[in-house]
């Protein structure tokens, strides 16, 4: 249901918009990124790591590091947006205390403090696969949650640096009372335009 959820939100996006996204892509700088794909905000990446961890961030990820992005808008300017689709799992503490920690000058395409009050409201950490060790950078109980959120967090940061514009974030509690319902373009036309001003 979750990826019917997603393709769903990015359906509903794309015709809004009028223009194709590119769906399960992701940038190079931000597949494994160390101190050189961070750059400007490597102290930012690492600060938050050490925050989550108690340990710290080598400057090179892992080679078996791997992600893909729920989409990438280009828009008429050439500029390209990260679109994420964030459901239940991406609400907890360890997501709340990256956001918490995000530069003041940091632009985004969603209400900050929505999310931060969702985390602090939706504490359900999952278990079994949701939240199982992730060796080398989360070998710890939990370590997809820790994972998980650290991602997002590089999601958020790193475009700006890059040139992107501001990451956009459709969180499932915007959205789920009416996801599919027959009004459902005009409503993520609205949502849009509040996220995009």
């Amino acid at each position: 249901m979750a990826r019917e959820d997603q393709n769903r939100v990015l359906d509903l996006i794309e015709h809004v918009i009028g223009a194709n996204l590119r769906r399960e892509v992701c940038p190079s700088w931000l597949k494994r990124p160390g101190r050189t794909e961070c750059g400007q905000e490597w102290q930012t990446v690492k600060s938050i790591y050490r925050l989550l961890t108690g340990s710290e961030l080598p400057d090179e990820m892992p080679v078996r590091e791997r992600r893909r992005l729920d989409a990438v808008w280009i828009g008429p300017s050439g500029r390209q947006r990260v679109i994420e689709y964030d459901e239940g799992q991406h609400f907890n503490r360890f997501r709340e205390e990256t956001i918490k920690n995000y530069p003041d000058t940091l632009q985004l395409a969603y209400d900050k403090a929505s999310w931060t009050i969702r985390c602090a409201t939706h504490e359900q950490i999952r278990g079994g696969g949701f939240s199982k060790p992730r060796p080398p950078l989360f070998p710890m109980e939990g370590g997809r949650n820790y994972q998980r959120a650290f991602r997002d967090m590089l999601a958020d940061v790193l475009p700006p640096a890059h040139g992107w514009d501001p990451t956009l974030r459709i969180g499932h509690f915007e959205v789920g009372s009416w996801l599919y319902n027959r009004d459902a373009e005009d409503r993520m036309k609205i949502l849009l335009e509040a996220k995009l001003i």
